[in-house]
């Protein structure tokens, strides 16, 4: 009988567990769009794209600075796996560069930067 009181109790113990668990009850805010992280890629190059078109064409340092920065946030939307998220803080750091640069009126290293980021942001896509 003591036996099947325990086995009872850890039953219940690991059920209630399970039915609060974070895991079970994630999901997505609602009005947020979630994409797969082949979209995020895709969409973050876009956006960095925009910001080197911007520059190119003779933009304010500060205006680029802002393109820069919402491809950088868009960049925190790439999730897949640890190896991806390494070499995507490592891509990011470069997107932080070009935009202290572009905040500093240096557009060319800021484009230059920029290139290097398209690069680094295209090669996360094989690490999926």
């Amino acid at each position: 009988m003591k036996v099947l009181k325990k086995i009872l109790v850890s039953l219940a113990m690991v059920s209630a567990l399970g039915a609060v668990s974070h895991s079970a009850m994630a999901e997505t805010d609602k009005g947020r769009v979630v994409y797969a992280p082949a979209e995020a890629i895709d969409n973050t190059v876009a956006k960095i794209r925009v910001a080197l078109d911007a520059i190119t064409k003779g933009t304010e340092g500060d205006k680029a600075a802002d393109l820069i920065k919402d491809a950088a946030d868009s960049s925190k939307e790439i999730n897949a796996n640890d190896r991806v998220d390494r070499a995507r803080q490592k891509a990011n750091n470069i997107l932080k560069s070009a935009r202290s640069h572009a905040k500093e009126n240096a557009l060319q290293e800021a484009e230059q930067e920029l290139r290097e980021a398209v690069k680094a942001f295209e090669a996360l896509k094989p690490l999926i």
